[in-house]
């Protein structure tokens, strides 16, 4: 059974599955296909899971025929002359130095990416050794599968040692990353100062790195959100596979590990309810672990609206929202949020001056509308109250859109209690061309999973003149929780392969910090068995703050990361 097949669908769950005959006879009573290799069950850490099914005879792929959590989130990279300024700035190179000589030793970091360049010296010792510990490559089936799992292969740091020494590495290890962006982060986080050929340092030099190089989703869910043909994207099954393999692997090295994130989307509420948000917050409050997600790039794209319907009666408090669609658009997916109690009505008004009206309601159905002269289609499906987060959802696909102005009105027609709705747009990486809205809301624009309430979300901003990164995603969250904790440098940041912008980098220079803590706290015993709540907490006491600002802001969180701030409020200066 070849469950990384196209023919096989995946769908997550919040809940354990009953036996193999249980399920078989729970399908066959409600008229699903059944037979030999027509499923499959992957458990994740006792609460959630992945089921595969086979796609041949199940019903349509919408939100009526499947809750909006089951369906996998779709998530891209977050990334847009060797300089110090960086880790100057951070407090990071002089916690590398005496009296502290914090490099990470001890610890791990894991990443889950677009895979690593194993060959690269960066990610070597003194002797020559790999420091890697190992790589799950979910996209290679032709070596071994961890245990407990059922796709991919691993490779442990003794296979690595291994293609090192061989002429032809690859023939060893056939673990590549054409994209560049796992290895780019993973240099920042984790990179050696070996000076033998290159002059390059990382926040966490001496720690040891595990990478999952994350297979490409499957074309049918690309073809549910209407992605763009070269977007990069992974599912959120996959990923959340990915972490219960680090955990699996780090439990049995007795090892305290960083687990960093340079992925996101605009998909879901914005309020940490998705299922992977609630995995990595389970995994957060563990001992011995950190989780650093970054907060994308998404805050100055325009792919967000916030509004508020007043309580006038009728439909007269409305909200209009314009979207700009550009010639070429094959098509792309939007998500409205609205508050709870609120019951929301959507009107959509095309280019051409057609009219679709009362969509939404909470009807529980998915509906299919065809524009006679725009020769556009657009499938709504409505829940009032979506499982994870309770809230009204419509979620909306435009198929071959007529390039102008759409106009999204939004409405109620009974009593409204606050009246604040949310729509977003797919991420930038994912869409085919420019789409965006005219009067956007540049606040709540920080990627999921950034919103889980136990992780350390990381804003971006360049150290060279302490100004905030345009693109960088801003917060609070859609229920006004403080996110993101910290900002941290992510402009022109020097890697072994050029210079490079992008909120994963930001994340990576934090997680290497958060490492360096961890060897600190956990290896050299002075907090023993700490978790990611007190990291967040001892972090953002004495990040940098400038006088005049307020704090905790939508941008900067509780102020930029100095990783010696940290250790003198433990030591009480």
């Amino acid at each position: 059974m070849n469950i990384q097949s196209e023919e096989y669908m995946e769908l997550l769950t919040d809940y354990v599955l009953p036996d193999a005959e249980a399920i078989s006879q729970y399908r066959a009573a409600n008229g699903f296909p059944t037979g030999e290799d027509d499923y499959c069950y992957a458990a994740i850490d006792g609460r959630y899971g992945v089921i595969y099914l086979k796609r041949e005879g199940m019903p349509e792929l919408n939100l009526v025929n499947y809750t909006y959590g089951a369906i996998p989130k779709l998530y891209g990279l977050m990334q847009d002359q060797f300089d110090t300024t960086s880790l100057v700035n951070s407090g990071i190179l002089q916690t590398q130095r005496p009296p502290l000589s914090l490099t990470g030793r001890g610890v791990v970091i894991a990443f889950i990416d677009s895979g690593i360049r194993y060959q690269e010296d960066v990610f070597r010792d003194a002797a020559g050794n790999s420091r890697i510990l190992a790589i799950w490559d979910q996209t290679d089936q032709n070596g071994t599968s961890p245990e407990g799992f059922s796709y991919g292969s691993e490779y442990t740091r003794e296979d690595i040692n291994r293609a090192l020494q061989s002429d032809d590495p690859l023939s060893v290890v056939p673990v590549t990353d054409p994209i560049g962006h796992g290895t780019n982060m993973a240099a920042v986080a984790a990179g050696s100062n070996l000076n033998n050929g290159i002059d390059y340092l990382g926040a966490a030099p001496d720690c040891d790195i595990v990478m999952v190089k994350c297979k490409p989703a499957k074309q049918y869910l690309r073809d549910y959100y209407l992605l763009a043909d070269d977007a990069v994207a992974f599912a959120e099954s996959d990923i959340m596979l990915a972490l219960e393999y680090v955990e699996s692997f780090v439990i049995q090295a007795k090892r305290p590990v960083v687990i960093c994130l340079g992925i996101g989307t605009n998909m879901g509420d914005h309020a940490g309810n998705s299922l992977l948000d609630g995995y990595l917050d389970s995994i957060a409050i563990r001992r011995s672990r950190g989780i650093v997600v970054c907060g994308g790039t998404e805050g100055n794209t325009a792919h967000h609206f916030q509004g508020t319907v007043r309580n006038l009666g009728n439909g007269r408090g409305a909200v209009s929202a314009e979207i700009r669609v550009t010639e070429g658009n094959p098509g792309f997916t939007m998500e409205f949020w609205g508050n709870a109690p609120n019951l929301f009505l959507v009107d959509i008004r095309s280019p051409g001056g057609e009219m679709l009206n009362n969509i939404g309601g909470g009807l529980g159905k998915s509906v299919q509308y065809s524009f006679l002269y725009d020769k556009t289609v657009i499938q709504a499906d409505s829940v009032l109250v979506e499982r994870n987060s309770g809230n009204e959802l419509i979620f909306f696909k435009f198929i071959s859109p007529t390039p102008g102005i759409w106009t999204i009105r939004v409405y109620s027609v009974r009593e409204v209690f606050n009246g604040v709705f949310h729509m977003w747009l797919l991420i930038n990486e994912f869409l085919e061309n420019s789409t965006y809205f005219l009067e956007p809301t540049a606040y709540v624009t920080l990627t999921e999973p950034g919103m889980a309430d136990e992780v350390l979300t990381v804003s971006t901003y360049s150290a060279y003149n302490n100004s905030f990164y345009a693109e960088s995603g801003r917060g609070f969250s859609r229920t006004d929780r403080i996110k993101p904790e910290i900002a941290a440098p992510g402009v022109d940041i020097s890697t072994p392969f050029g210079v490079s912008s992008g909120s994963s980098l930001a994340a990576a220079m934090t997680a290497g910090a958060v490492a360096q803590f961890m060897q600190w706290a956990e290896i050299e015993e002075n907090q023993p068995l700490v978790e990611s709540r007190e990291i967040k907490s001892i972090m953002i006491r004495r990040a940098v703050r400038d006088s005049g600002s307020n704090y905790p802001s939508r941008e900067w969180g509780y102020g930029r990361l100095r990783v010696t701030g940290a250790f003198d409020a433990i030591a009480g200066f």
